[in-house]
């Protein structure tokens, strides 16, 4: 493909992700909103991590993104074209078939709160095991607002390298603000950010992105226990209701429970168990205080049997559930929010 070509192919990735923050870019709070702006600034221009970023440069920017959103606010998503044929842009299949040889990969599909995400970028590598294909994204030519470094479709998982090692950085920005003694920054002290700040966090996403396939394979075994038709139709019911992230929360411990906790605790690797538990959610803390029993436990003596023993817990508690979710979304449909977050609620581990 011709710098050309791929300066089109981009452009058209790119500008889908316009219309979808132009949608969703305001569902955050104003402070996190700002940092991801800053961010999202930082990666358009190239800059490295660390560089001090012009006031002035920033806002004009913001100022502009801004308008071009507010233009595209009514806009619909188009079409990507390659080599002459027109693809749905929610096919990542299909465009990722008509990419072979191009050294690009392509994923399209909703994330949290029905939100779209689409992003294009080099393909680092292709992996095919335990019955799906597993991406890995290098370098990226078009992406949205939010990122997510990790995103299951079906049979297929993307991890995006970059988006990983971005999130890990606005992670270590947000702590150092007020350093505090938590999970995160043990989990920081395990590399010399202060003396080799690219170094760290190359060395950081390189054992992160494998913790991240871990998850990954979690969420694709879940979903082989719940039925991916069934969980994604309540989801959608589910979308702006306080019962969605619960329920997110709950698939997550799963997937987890499943293949990340087990791995993580047979090698009792520090970084690692540090990171893991410093990235949860306060909503996953809250309805797995046992979880961070055993990591306090582990913490304080090192053995690593009670997270262990947590995991296999996990495994049965959250499919019960989560197929408990199931039964009421089932029975009830919109009707069953009240419902699902009782029932949640009532069930924490």
């Amino acid at each position: 493909m011709s710098p050309q070509q791929l300066g089109a192919l981009a452009g058209a990735v790119q500008h889908n992700c316009h219309v979808c923050d132009a949608r969703h870019g305001a569902d955050y709070s104003l402070c996190i909103y700002l940092m991801k702006m800053r961010e999202y600034y930082r990666w358009e221009q190239g800059l490295p991590f660390g560089s001090t970023l012009g006031r002035e440069a920033v806002g004009d920017w913001l100022q502009a993104r801004e308008q071009l959103w507010e233009a595209l606010e009514e806009a619909d998503v188009e079409p990507i074209s390659i080599d002459g044929r027109f693809y749905d842009p929610y096919d990542a299949e299909a465009i990722n078939q008509a990419l072979a040889g191009h050294g690009l990969v392509y994923s399209g599909g909703l994330g949290r709160g029905a939100r779209p995400h689409f992003f294009l970028g080099n393909l680092e590598r292709r992996i095919q095991a335990d019955g799906h294909t597993v991406y890995v994204a290098a370098t990226e030519h078009a992406r949205d607002l939010i990122s997510p470094p990790a995103m299951t479709l079906g049979d297929t998982i993307f991890l995006r390298r970059e988006a990983l090692l971005r999130l890990l950085w606005e992670k270590l920005e947000g702590w150092r603000w007020s350093r505090p003694d938590n999970a995160l920054g043990r989990a920081f002290a395990c590399y010399d950010f202060d003396a080799d700040l690219e170094g760290s966090l190359e060395a950081m996403t390189d054992r992160e992105i494998a913790n991240t396939l871990l998850h990954e394979r979690g969420e694709h075994r879940a979903g082989g226990l719940l039925g991916d038709a069934d969980w994604n139709a309540m989801l959608l019911d589910l979308v702006a209701t306080p019962a969605e992230p619960m329920a997110r929360a709950v698939r997550d411990h799963l997937a987890d429970c499943l293949v990340t906790l087990p791995q993580l605790a047979e090698a009792g690797e520090a970084a690692a168990l540090h990171f893991y538990v410093g990235n949860l959610t306060p909503l996953r803390r809250d309805i797995f205080p046992s979880l961070a029993r055993a990591y306090e436990t582990w913490r304080h003596t090192g053995d690593t049997g009670e997270l262990a023993a947590v995991a296999g817990a996990g495994r049965s508690h959250w499919r019960r559930l989560a197929e408990g979710m199931l039964a009421l979304h089932r029975a009830r449909r919109t009707e069953a929010v009240a419902d699902i977050r009782e029932l949640i609620e009532g069930h924490r581990l």
